[in-house]
């Protein structure tokens, strides 16, 4: 296939599917004002939170502390995401997927989202600044400042790196863990940033193969919907086994015992397997498998560095 051509698989989901955000079109004005939030998205980012906090103290770290940390993150995350939805209330009305969002939908007014997404981050940065440090604050204000400003609005319509370098927001929460356990950035979390950073283009990039005709649609350059399906997939590849080698060094710089090292090969490579498997049977059902997988994968690898520590 040449760059520009049209990917092997369609791009609509099968009934019972699962994308990021739900496709159910909220009816209430509190479902309305949830669903800007990406709840869904928001269940990712702190199943690397509080294993990162785990890692952090060497041990379960204050509850309270884990609460006000997931508090936080969840409040900024959500503000960043309904900041997002009234930037890009133009293409969602584009694109089948995104058709039943409330500012789409009118639900929600623009204004009233904005006013809510501030508010949301302002008590974020609060409540992290107030019960946990002003390091975790700034971070996860930072988070919500490269999502909106270099995601959003400069890359996302712009460039085909559009989720790889607007991953990294993605990748903060980790950073937001440890500070607000350490009250300091060191090593360890520098990789585990990393590790997510190239996770994000393999996990994004197999979704978005499925929704091509979508992003295409709405005239945004998403790698699948204006390369082919082989550049994207070897592009899927060489990112996954990036971010591998990120996880196997973790083990020794984090000081991690066997059961993550184990648990770093088996997953990883059962990853790379998926991707490189998409590149030789290009189907629907395989991309939508690998982006299953992909967030399975960052569940269970976390999880495995929580019991980890919690074991020793």
């Amino acid at each position: 296939m040449a760059v520009g051509s049209r990917p092997l698989v369609p791009s609509r989901l099968a009934p019972g599917g699962v994308a990021h955000g739900s496709r159910r079109t909220p009816t209430s004005r509190v479902g309305g004002f949830i669903a800007l939030t990406k709840p869904r998205i928001i269940e990712l980012l702190l199943i690397t939170t509080v294993p990162t906090m785990v890692l952090a103290a060497g041990e379960w770290p204050r509850t309270s502390l884990v609460l006000v940390t997931l508090l936080g993150g969840t409040l900024a995350a959500g503000g960043a995401n309904a900041i997002n939805m009234v930037v890009d209330r133009d293409i969602d009305a584009l694109m089948p997927r995104t058709q039943g969002r409330p500012l789409v939908t009118g639900l929600v007014q623009p204004r009233e989202a904005l006013v809510f997404a501030l508010t949301l981050e302002a008590i974020a940065f609060a409540v992290l600044w107030r019960w946990a440090n002003l390091l975790a604050a700034v971070l996860a204000l930072s988070a919500t400042l490269f999502y909106v400003f270099v995601y959003t609005l400069w890359l996302k319509r712009t460039s085909t790196q559009n989720i790889v370098i607007g991953g990294a927001a993605g990748a903060v929460p980790v950073l937001v863990g440890w500070a607000a356990v350490q009250n300091n950035v060191t090593w360890s979390p520098i990789l585990l940033f990393v590790v997510m950073f190239l996770w994000t283009p393999p996990h994004f990039w197999a979704l978005a193969i499925r929704y091509a005709d979508d992003y295409r649609a709405a005239n945004v350059p998403m790698l699948p919907a204006v390369a082919s399906l082989q550049v994207t997939v070897t592009k899927m590849v060489r990112y996954t086994a990036l971010m591998v080698a990120g996880t196997l060094a973790l083990w020794p710089v984090a000081e991690l015992g066997m059961l993550y090292g184990i648990a770093a090969v088996v997953l990883g490579a059962l990853f790379l397997w998926g991707t490189i498997d998409l590149g030789r049977n290009p189907t629907a059902a395989r991309s939508m498998r690998v982006f299953g997988y992909s967030i399975t994968y960052v569940t269970l690898l976390f999880g495995a560095m929580t019991a980890d520590v919690l074991i020793r």
